[in-house]
């Protein structure tokens, strides 16, 4: 895949809310890194269909936008999304374990899929978008959101000492590859260390304790930018803009029971 990977945007023209559901998600993916293809802005009056849809082929990715009319169309060969289906399963055919193409599914209570796509793993938008688009994002960007964790050293083989096989085995409990859910650790032991994520959204967290209702936490993991205190924030869905909206000017913050710490680290993730 390229640097910037090429993503061509398959959909069927349901209603007007659903070409701008479309045209939103595309937006979003080129301000995420993504050379989107769509139609909306790459298809000019008295363009070339055909032509625009044989575009499929040079992209590194199609997403296909599965509404219940788009997998109608797709299984009857209809219109530009029949057309666009007989492209997609030449693809197949040459290489029938292709990863390039992501079914999305987006109004469709019976999460209805083409047949031809119905092997495929596909992101369910029809819940929580911001979950589903952070699956969708980070698969594009080959950061899986649930990565494999890395093979560490048998315990048995570096030392006889009882006390260091025990170390080796307790620290694997310090660490988290996923980036969405919760987690719960004790921030005494592991020298205060927590590792939560993977590849360019992991964070290396540290803290120590300052009372029986607050911790201390640092910024003097390699990986982390800075932190910063969330003042006056209830709950996740509170904080809308977390690059500016925060002091992330000192090394430590002290919060109490209930409070939020908002974290970046040197890739730019929050």
């Amino acid at each position: 895949m390229s640097p910037v990977p090429k993503c061509f945007m398959s959909y069927s023209h349901d209603n007007e809310e659903h070409e701008e559901w479309v045209l939103s998600l595309a937006t979003r993916l080129r301000e995420n890194g993504v050379d989107v293809i769509l139609d909306q802005w790459d298809l000019r009056l008295g363009g070339d269909i055909p032509a625009f849809m044989d575009r499929l082929t040079e992209s590194d990715r199609v997403i296909c936008v599965c509404s219940e009319a788009y997998a109608s169309k797709a299984n009857e060969g209809k219109n530009g999304v029949g057309y666009e289906k007989m492209i997609l399963t030449s693809e197949l055919i040459k290489n029938i374990n292709s990863e390039k193409i992501i079914p999305i599914v987006r109004c469709n209570k019976l999460k209805a899929i083409p047949t031809f796509l119905i092997t495929k793993r596909y992101v369910d938008f029809c819940a929580d978008f911001e979950s589903a688009y952070l699956e969708l994002i980070s698969g594009i960007h080959d950061e899986t959101t649930k990565a494999r964790p890395t093979v560490g050293k048998n315990p048995f083989e570096a030392s006889k000492s009882p006390i260091a096989i025990c170390n080796a085995i307790s620290s694997s409990q310090y660490s988290n590859p996923n980036s969405t859910g919760t987690v719960e650790f004790d921030y005494e032991n592991n020298n205060g260390c927590f590792v939560v994520g993977s590849g360019s959204m992991q964070f290396d967290l540290q803290f120590s304790s300052a009372s029986d209702a607050s911790i201390h936490m640092y910024n003097d993991p390699e990986n982390i930018e800075g932190i910063a205190l969330a003042d006056g924030v209830r709950s996740f869905s509170d904080i809308t803009n977390a690059s500016n909206a925060f002091d992330y000017t000192s090394r430590a913050r002290t919060p109490n029971s209930d409070e939020f710490v908002i974290v970046v680290n040197k890739n730019g993730f929050f």
